[in-house]
C-alpha cells in the first residue's frame, strides 16, 4: 500500500471527512514520525511496532566490481521492531 491509497482508504472509510483533510492528517502524522527520528526519538505504536535510529560505525568496505577497499563512514539509519500483536497477526495467530 502508497501513501495515496492510504489516504483514499481513510476517506472512504470516513465519509464525513474531506479528503483534503485527510491527506493533511497521513501527511501529518509522517511528518511527526520522521522529526522525532531525525531527533534521535523513538516513535512506538502500541501493537504495530516501534521506530528507531541505530548507528551504524564506520567500517572499511569493499567495492563490489573493482575489489579495491573503500572507508564507509558512520550513519544513521532507520529501524522498524514489529508489536507482538502485528507479529502474532503476520504469523496467523489472532
Amino acid at each position: 500500500m502508497i501513501r495515496s491509497e492510504l489516504i483514499q482508504k481513510i476517506a472512504d472509510e470516513n465519509p464525513h471527512l474531506v479528503q483534503r483533510d485527510v491527506e493533511r492528517i497521513v501527511n501529518t502524522i509522517f511528518n511527526e514520525i520522521t522529526n522525532a527520528m531525525a531527533a534521535g526519538n523513538r516513535v512506538e505504536l502500541r501493537g504495530f511496532g516501534a521506530f528507531s535510529v541505530k548507528k551504524r560505525d564506520a567500517r572499511l568496505g569493499r567495492n563490489p566490481r573493482t575489489g579495491e577497499a573503500v572507508e564507509v563512514e558512520e550513519k544513521h539509519v532507520p529501524f522498524f521492531k514489529t508489536g507482538k500483536l502485528l507479529r502474532d497477526r503476520l504469523n496467523r495467530k489472532a
